[in-house]
């Protein structure tokens, strides 16, 4: 796979079964690198065959409505500065008609049990630019009174407020119903299955300036009065069970991240945790499949791996469905007898799968195309030790390379997060261009547990701390299990945690020849007050804040180690990244020059943090372009 194959990637995800519960809807996503965006349509299996429903090009959230009558979306034009409203389509055939226009798009939406009305999630103005132009609203200084007022992939997010709205599907554009007017802002809603009542998250505590989370609220629709259902908690989505019980997915406290992400079923505002007994994270906040029975089907992150697992109506777990494959979208029938997944694995950017009476078939053949033009390198299991410890890592091996091959360590971000059996562009480009990749969970990673995730918590003043010596052993682990990697040409690269992983071992291990650092944590003091998270970071994992904490925030960061580093460094960063500020890496560069690095500085204007995966089509071949000229110069 090369950088250029990019286009050819269709990555299916969001799967929507139909009241009926044969149809699927569901989205599918690839890159235009001619007009440098992105095009999603929906597409739906019919129970026989899949085709293209809509033609986009900016098509998602496709969601049914009680009825089955209709499927609304959310629609993003093609002209400048266009934002996604909410559109709905006649399930039988006719056109999509426009229900909103939102100043700054609809964000979200969910249907009321009537299919005659629906909520949305408005992003607007703040009054007092409400009714300027554009030019006017850009050229006013900014006056910020709340934190983050900058948000990752958004930008200023102080100037703006995301509101509930009631919506008619028999309405018109601008006839939205604002529901939630005032200072806070909210997210997540769900409609309750026999009430007019509609559950959401916002911020709404006091010190929500300095103290992360969201609360749980209800608004009653006859009344207008919000109710807290839940205090404050590091929630990540909610649903109505059909019975009416709310479930909410996340953490009862904000600052217990990292830890695995839990369903909470809420009885007269008591929260019960149904993963009680399951010790891994719950993987899909929307994606929540209620069972007659009042079982409930979840996604579940499991050593590289994410599977079905089945939570019962009282107690224990049953994983429903599993393999060397990753789920990244779960819809199912009421009684339980077919699921619609959305699945990848390391050889397949994935397709629909439909599953009934325990038979798979997969649906779709979406990457058709991809699979008959680009050749696939093998991905192997290694599953090695460290301290008595097994530690999952997956290698890639160059498939047009005999000879001895320079060995990649990549890092990825998080570092709750996990690579696993998923199909990874990135890994694929590398080993095409003649490189073994190895990426490894080192702890502080998902997928085992909360002990495993929380192990790097308040161990970053030590610069051999736990994740560190675990991810220097991977690079041991590949050379033992393969002659064809060259002990003597290593290269380490990695993304957020991941550059800030390669920062800290670059210091204090001195065999690799290329090293690549991007949009890395690089400097704990600054970024407690540039960062979008970081009120609340650093006391998550270092346990001391900026405030009381100057002398932990020194010592964890790269910055301080810069002067250990000889290591060849590139350092790729987006300048328009509000989780790990580009000031990041204007200081950690500096520092390299300062102390004879060889070092070369990448800027990408108008990206943010997830460039990578999100960015520019254009800019993410640069990027790639940019990461193979550097390992080529420095491993060749």
């Amino acid at each position: 796979m090369r950088p250029e194959d990019l286009p050819l990637l269709r990555t299916p995800a969001d799967p929507q079964l139909h009241p009926d519960g044969r149809r699927v809807a569901f989205v599918v996503t690839g890159l235009d690198l001619d007009d440098d965006r992105y095009v999603s349509r929906l597409h739906l299996w019919d129970g026989t065959d899949t085709r293209v429903l809509t033609h986009g090009p900016g098509d998602s959230r496709p969601r049914w409505s009680p009825d089955g009558r209709w499927l609304a979306f959310l629609r993003k034009g093609t002209e400048d500065g266009a934002k996604p409203q909410l559109v709905v389509l006649p399930t039988e055939g006719g056109e999509a008609q426009p229900l909103t226009d939102l100043p700054l798009g609809a964000v979200g939406f969910a249907w009321a049990p009537d299919s005659d009305r629906l909520v949305v999630v408005g992003r607007t103005w703040i009054e007092p630019l409400a009714d300027l132009d554009d030019d006017e609203r850009a050229r006013r200084p900014r006056r910020i009174t709340r934190t983050p007022y900058r948000g990752d992939d958004r930008g200023w997010i102080a100037d703006r407020h995301d509101h509930l709205y009631l919506v008619r599907r028999e309405g018109q554009p601008g006839e939205e119903e604002l529901l939630t007017p005032g200072e806070f802002d909210e997210t997540s809603p769900a409609w309750h299955p026999t009430e007019d009542r509609i559950a959401f998250l916002s911020a709404r505590h006091e010190d929500r300036n300095t103290e992360p989370g969201e609360g749980v609220f209800e608004l009653d629709l006859d009344t207008r009065e919000v109710r807290t259902v839940a205090d404050v908690g590091y929630f990540a989505g909610l649903a109505y069970a059909p019975d009416g019980r709310l479930h909410v997915v996340g953490l009862e406290d904000a600052l217990a991240w990292p830890a695995p992400l839990r369903v909470f079923s809420v009885v007269d505002d008591v929260m019960t945790d149904r993963t009680a007994g399951l010790d891994r994270t719950v993987a899909g906040a929307e994606d929540l499949v209620f069972l007659d029975d009042g079982a409930l089907l979840v996604r579940v992150e499991d050593r590289g791996r994410v599977q079905v697992v089945r939570l019962g109506a009282d107690e224990g777990h049953e994983v429903v469905v599993t393999g060397d494959r990753t789920v990244t979208g779960l819809a199912g029938r009421p009684d339980g007898s077919a699921l619609a997944l959305t699945v990848t694995d390391p050889s397949d950017p994935g397709e629909l799968v439909w599953v009934e009476d325990g038979e798979e078939r997969t649906v779709s053949d979406v990457n058709a195309r991809f699979r008959d033009e680009v050749d696939i390198a093998p991905t192997q299991h290694l599953i090695y030790e460290r301290d008595g410890v097994e530690i999952d890592a997956w290698v890639l091996l160059p498939p047009d390379s005999d000879g001895p091959v320079p060995l990649l360590l990549n890092i990825h971000g998080g570092p709750t997060a996990q690579y696993g059996f998923a199909f990874f562009d990135e890994f694929q480009v590398y080993a095409a261009a003649g490189y073994a990749v190895i990426g490894t969970n080192p702890r502080g990673s998902s997928g085992r547990g909360r002990d495993w995730m929380r192990a790097v918590v308040g161990a970053w003043q030590d610069n051999d701390s736990v994740d560190m010596l675990d991810l220097r052993a991977a690079v041991d682990a590949a050379i033992e299990t393969s002659e064809r990697i060259d002990p003597d040409r290593l290269g380490i690269m990695g993304g957020s945690y991941g550059g800030y992983a390669v920062a800290r071992i670059l210091a204090s291990d001195d065999r690799f020849r290329s090293a690549i650092v991007e949009r890395g944590l690089l400097q704990w003091e600054s970024f407690s007050g540039t960062s979008d998270i970081g009120q609340f970071f650093d006391r998550m994992f270092l346990g001391a804040s900026l405030a009381d904490g100057a002398e932990s925030h020194r010592l964890a960061s790269p910055i301080a180690l810069a002067s250990g580093v000889s290591t060849p460094t590139l350092v790729l960063h987006s300048e328009e990244d509000w989780r790990c500020p580009i000031e990041q890496a204007e200081q950690f560069f500096a520092a390299l020059l300062r102390h004879g690095v060889e070092s070369e500085f990448v800027r990408f204007p108008g990206e943010g943090h997830e460039l990578s995966r999100s960015g520019s089509p254009k800019h993410r071949v640069e990027r790639f372009e940019a990461i193979l000229d550097w390992h080529e110069r420095h491993l060749r």
